[in-house]
This record gives C-alpha cells, sequence and structure tokens, in this order.
C-alpha cells in the first residue's frame, strides 16, 4: 500500500516527532511511504491531501499535527475546519484519510504525551480503513 504523510509544521517540536512514529510504524506495517509533506499548520492540510488524493500511486493519507489551546476557542474552529475537509476528501475520492491531529483543547503537555498513540493510531486506521473497502469494492 502506497500512501502520504501530511505533518504539520506549526508546534514543529512535536510534529516533527509525531512523523518519526508514523514512519516507524508505517515500516512495520510494510506500508511504502511515496510522499511525505509539511504543509504551516493543520488548517492549511486539506489542499495538499486533495492534490495527493488525486495521484493513482496514493492509496491513502495520514494526517499529523498538533492543535494546542490558547487563550481564544481558536483551536476549535481550526480543528472542526480541518476534521471536516480532510472528511469531505476522503469520501470525495473514497481512499482513506487518518485524523492524526492531536486537539483541540489541550494543555503543550498533554500534547507530547500523545506524540506516540496519535501517530501510530492515525497510520493503523489507513491502513485498517483501506482493507475495508476492499471488501465491499
Amino acid at each position: 500500500m502506497n500512501v502520504a504523510i501530511v505533518t504539520a509544521e506549526f508546534n514543529e517540536e512535536i510534529t516533527s516527532r509525531m512523523l518519526e512514529v508514523a514512519s516507524e510504524k508505517a515500516k512495520s506495517l510494510n506500508l511504502n511511504i511515496k510522499y511525505s509533506c509539511k504543509v504551516p499548520g493543520a488548517y492549511d492540510m486539506p489542499i495538499v491531501v486533495d492534490a495527493l488524493l488525486q495521484r493513482k500511486d496514493v492509496d491513502g493519507v495520514i494526517t499529523l499535527g498538533a492543535i494546542i489551546k490558547g487563550q481564544t476557542k481558536h483551536d476549535e474552529v481550526i480543528a472542526q475546519s480541518t476534521a471536516r475537509s480532510l472528511t469531505e476528501l476522503s469520501v470525495k475520492y473514497q481512499k482513506p484519510v487518518s485524523l492524526g491531529i492531536s486537539g483541540p483543547g489541550m494543555q503543550e503537555r498533554h500534547a507530547y504525551a500523545r506524540i506516540r498513540p496519535v501517530a501510530e493510531r492515525a497510520v493503523e486506521a489507513v491502513l485498517k480503513l483501506s482493507k475495508e473497502l476492499e471488501k465491499i469494492r
């Protein structure tokens, strides 16, 4: 299975670690990472995910990001908008797109604690969804 990974650069100390974990997990599951792209933030992911899903050599996309709570509800707006857009793209192209984006409403220490579980589950989700789609096609 050929996958792409799209990683947000915002909160890069966290997301770069998420990328390392996701890459290790993908390798352990024999997934081929065809593309690894970086975008400024989670909100910026949909346009790159859209371009990747149009490619015949991409079977699914793993997204990685960390949305940390600030002093406003901006984190909630970003998370909801991004999740909705990624879901719509997954349905449009009938290819799995995982939501490996932690947050909203979390503090920085929570984001660090979620690096491994969120990144690993994002990889696993793309693989599991792909297998389920194969069963019904």
